[in-house]
């Protein structure tokens, strides 16, 4: 048992040094990003299109910025449905630490995709919508400005007066808080093969194939980081298959879905926002799952 666990710390801190390293270029490339300019060509036709490339930047601050924006108006359910879809929170940089790259490429054109296209279904069948205007943008950027303040793609806002704490401790607490989740996740599996036998495991899983979709994307709709690190690294040591791991991420809008359900005026409103994600998770999952199955 202590070698099951020896296995999960060890393989956590060979994934640590590569979190560190890409938190601390995600704080170096976006601080300085005015993440709610653009809201003319958000609200356009090219809306879903510019929303669906915005929302893989890692972690969930496109999604919390969308939210607002569409909130206050100035953008439609399409566009911020193809913001959710495509956002990832700590998928890629999960998948990235672990080397593996096409998986990482593949959902990304995968999610693209899946974000334009019902961006710009819903678009159109949704012509005009009467959202409670909540704050305006120039009020918004105003405040951030005051407070010397900027809201990075954690969603979350740093000081960047501070830039040890800028540059230095958030990543390295960013880098903490996933690596133990990364951690847990490898424990769980560790232990769960260890007791129970891989061969019942992948016979298990065989068998709930057409399950595991539903199963991840109403984990996907949990409003944390830990959602998308534990999809992400359950598929990883193939606990699920691919096509349950898109139904997950295509769910998993972050801090996003918090900010819209906040206004608990347009319940009915926030709750047909987070039915269509599910089942836009879980459809699409079933559908790669088919495919997978049927050319594999």
């Amino acid at each position: 048992m202590l070698d099951v666990f020896l296995d999960a710390l060890i393989d956590t801190l060979k994934v640590l040094p590569f979190l560190i390293i890409i938190y601390i270029v995600i704080e170096l490339i976006e601080h300085k990003t005015e993440v709610i300019g653009s809201k003319n060509r958000l609200n356009g036709k090219l809306g879903p299109l510019i929303g669906a490339a915005t929302g893989l930047i890692p972690q969930c601050g496109f999604s919390v910025m969308a939210s607002r924006l569409y909130e206050s108006g100035f953008i439609g359910l399409g566009t911020l449905i193809a913001i959710f879809i495509s956002t990832s929170d700590e998928a890629f940089i999960i998948m990235l630490s672990e080397g593996d790259g096409m998986t990482m490429l593949y959902t990304i054109v995968i999610k693209v995709f899946l974000g334009i296209l019902f961006g710009y279904l819903l678009n159109a069948i949704v012509k005009k919508e009467d959202n409670m205007e909540v704050t305006t943008v120039v009020d918004y950027k105003q405040k951030v400005r005051e407070k010397k303040f900027e809201y990075t793609s954690c969603g979350r806002a740093h000081n960047e007066s501070n830039l040890v704490k800028l540059y230095v401790v958030n990543p390295l607490l960013h880098s903490l808080k996933i690596s133990a989740y990364i951690l847990l996740v490898n424990l769980v599996f560790g232990y769960l093969i260890y007791f129970v036998g891989e061969d019942a495991i992948s016979a298990f899983l065989e068998k709930s194939v057409w399950a595991q979709p539903f199963i991840t994307s109403l984990v996907g709709l949990i409003p944390n980081c830990a959602s998308s690190v534990v999809i992400t690294e359950t598929y990883l040591v193939g606990g699920i298959r691919f096509g349950s791991m898109i139904a997950g991420l295509c769910s998993n809008a972050g801090l996003g879905l918090v900010v819209l359900i906040k206004n608990t005026k347009r319940w009915k409103r926030n709750l047909v926002i987070v039915a269509l994600l599910y089942f836009i998770g879980a459809l699409m999952g079933m559908v790669i799952n088919l495919i997978e199955i049927l050319l594999f």
